[in-house]
């Protein structure tokens, strides 16, 4: 028995924030000084960073179990299964449901419930509920899936990651401007066809590393504000990344048996272009050779960083044509790849 990914879906907003609809924040730092670079200049240097242009929004009436909900519709239609055949329904996410200008989150249903109660599904075997892991989120609940399916007690996961991050990020942070919005979905099933998912890996560094992406006040200490908002130490994290993820990488490529040629791509969270890019030589470099062209395909530059939705996005684009040069063909080998708050790292290799 094989453990497959059968269906694939995502949700994109339609509301796109250009890197120049940024021009009349005010930018702060920390300690609420002002920089000493224009607006213009800031925007410039986070664009040769990340590579982020643009990124997506969800609409004001949407929040985020709506569009893990419109992501998972998609991925069972995809895969051709009944929904009542589901045996767990897993949704990843970090931040809950943040109605538009409320300082609230809400997950009491979980989102995983209404997600179910959306789809209408009756069956109460249908297990539903949430896994928090950081951007890592979905690559780890598919690890969960992938066990439940081995264990026996599961033939059908839904595994979604979705996040609306526009609605928890501090306007007077450049950072803001790294995050967005989004959802992705896949049917994880149990089948008689070769490949699926061969190995794993995941790591949790909280000794020293629990706060590298924490929740804070506003860099605007004028503000009479209660409200916190997703705040990380950037440089400790691309330090740390550079590391620990090529690291977990390699050790779940060597569990899988295959080697470092048979990797067609990658799939890597898509946090800021330059440190993937880094990682991705430095996995590379400890195999002792360089990555080949397209092997890591970014979404990052028109969507942003959608934490838990960029993988399975970026998966679902891919296999629906989606993304110029980019295909995955049958008995391709893949890694999946993923590092974020906790701080959490997680690989998977997969054969399609």
């Amino acid at each position: 028995m094989n453990i497959k990914i059968t269906g694939v879906g995502s949700y994109v907003p339609e509301n796109v924030q250009k890197n120049e609809d940024f021009q009349k924040h005010e930018f702060l730092n920390e300690d609420g000084s002002a920089f000493g670079h224009p607006n213009a200049v800031i925007i410039e240097k986070f664009k040769a960073i990340t590579g982020i242009v643009e990124r997506r929004y969800v609409d004001p009436a949407l929040t985020t179990s709506d569009i893990a909900y419109l992501a998972a519709e998609r991925a069972i239609q995809d895969a051709g299964i009944d929904p009542e055949e589901l045996d767990y329904l897993i949704v990843a996410h970090n931040y809950g449901d943040v109605p538009h200008q409320q300082i609230q989150s809400d997950t009491v249903p979980s989102l995983a419930s209404r997600v179910k109660h959306k789809l209408r599904i009756k069956n109460p075997r249908c297990v539903a509920y949430d896994i928090l892991f950081g951007c890592p989120g979905w690559v780890q609940a598919v690890i969960q899936a992938n066990a439940f399916i081995k264990s026996g007690i599961a033939k059908k996961c839904l595994v979604i990651g979705a996040e609306t991050l526009s609605r928890v990020v501090d306007p007077h942070d450049r950072d803001s401007m790294i995050y967005s919005d989004g959802a992705g979905a896949t049917v994880v099933e149990a089948s008689e066809e070769e490949g699926g998912i061969v190995a794993h890996e995941s790591a949790t560094f909280a000794f020293n590393e629990a706060n590298y992406i924490f929740f804070g006040k506003s860099n605007n200490q004028l503000l009479d504000d209660e409200r916190r908002y997703i705040k990380m130490h950037g440089r400790k994290i691309y330090e740390f990344a550079l590391t620990e993820v090529p690291n977990a990488m390699n050790a779940c490529l060597q569990k899988s048996g295959f080697g470092i040629e048979d990797v067609k791509k990658i799939l890597i969270h898509q946090a800021n272009e330059k440190m993937d890019e880094a990682i991705v030589k430095r996995f590379y470099k400890i195999n002792g050779t360089t990555p080949p062209e397209g092997v890591m395909p970014m979404s990052i530059n028109k969507l942003g960083n959608s934490s838990v939705a960029t993988v399975p996005t970026l998966l679902d684009l891919i296999l629906k044509g989606k993304l110029e040069d980019q295909e995955l063909k049958k008995g391709d080998v893949i890694l999946f790849a993923s590092v974020g708050a906790g701080m959490n790292i997680n690989a998977i290799v997969y054969q399609f």
